[in-house]
């Protein structure tokens, strides 16, 4: 069975869809284009699955469409956006949607379920309404607006020269998107890639440049920077330890480079010995823009 098809299923639910049906929906549906997302920097196109009368809104990257960059492989984007999801899936923290490797109108690529509105048809793609960048809890803010307990990540100046700062809420939700974030490697946690789920989640999108063998971890998230980890998460990265050296490690050897897949299971292990989130390291740690 392809690599797509045999991520870790569990019985979440994704804006209104069952994590299994999206599952096979987006695995085996006809997949029809419908328009291009323009702010993205690879090829982001807006489509919909359709078997039958029943149809889901989805996000199909095509591998043919993926800019070239200089520090991860050619042609290797959309695998890592599923090698993410299967991740997510088994902490069972539902941060990353839905998400298979198939083939398509442009070729193959990563298809991801799309976040409708809260309380939208999820079966209704012909209305697009982009959900809320940051989810209500990433922000850029005057100083003098920051919230208490918001952490606050960054300090500059906005292009009139007036001082602004890069804040975020302290949430468990976003909590739970830094762990995942470390074991990915996860080199673009920017603002705009938090969004809004049905009745208070939150989720996590755009993970193509993850796994680098190399520590790249960039974030908007450092808030949560050394602090302990809570009993929740190391009964989790205990878990994923287990799973890494089983079913899910042989899953990312697929979609991964062999030496990609076994620095995750380090990130892991090293973040379990640390007991704490890590504190940014070097000059580049915050991707740009944040949003």
């Amino acid at each position: 069975m392809p690599p797509g098809e045999r991520v870790p299923a569990l019985n979440g639910s994704f804006a209104g869809v069952g994590e299994q049906e999206a599952l096979a929906g987006l695995a085996s549906g006809e997949l029809h284009v419908r328009g291009r997302l323009a702010d993205a920097s690879n090829a982001t196109l807006y489509s919909v699955v359709r078997d039958g009368e029943q149809g889901l809104a989805c996000v199909y990257k095509p591998v043919a469409g993926e800019r070239p960059l200089w520090d991860f492989p050619d042609d290797t984007l959309a695998r890592r956006e599923v090698a993410s999801y299967a991740v997510s899936a088994t902490t069972g923290w539902h941060v990353v949607p839905p998400t298979v490797f198939r083939d398509g109108p442009l070729g193959p690529g990563s298809v991801q379920l799309w976040l409708q509105q809260d309380g939208a048809d999820p079966a209704d793609a012909d209305e697009v309404v982009l959900p809320s960048p940051g989810a209500g809890l990433i922000d850029i803010v005057p100083p003098r607006r920051i919230e208490p307990g918001w952490h606050t990540v960054l300090e500059a100046e906005d292009g009139a020269g007036r001082p602004v700062a890069l804040v975020h809420a302290d949430d468990l939700r976003l909590r739970r998107i830094a762990v995942l974030d470390v074991v990915l490697n996860n080199a673009d946690r920017k603002g705009g890639h938090v969004l809004p789920g049905w009745s208070g989640a939150v989720h996590g999108v755009d993970h193509g440049l993850t796994f680098h063998e190399e520590p790249k971890l960039r974030t908007v998230l450092w808030g949560f920077a050394g602090t302990r980890l809570l009993a929740e998460e190391r009964e989790v990265l205990a878990r994923l330890a287990s799973d890494l050296d089983g079913a899910l490690g042989e899953l990312l050897g697929e979609l991964l480079t062999v030496e990609e897949a076994v620095a995750t299971a380090e990130r892991v292990d090293r973040l379990l010995s640390a007991d704490r989130l890590p504190r940014p390291r070097g000059h580049r740690t915050i991707p740009w823009p944040p949003f």
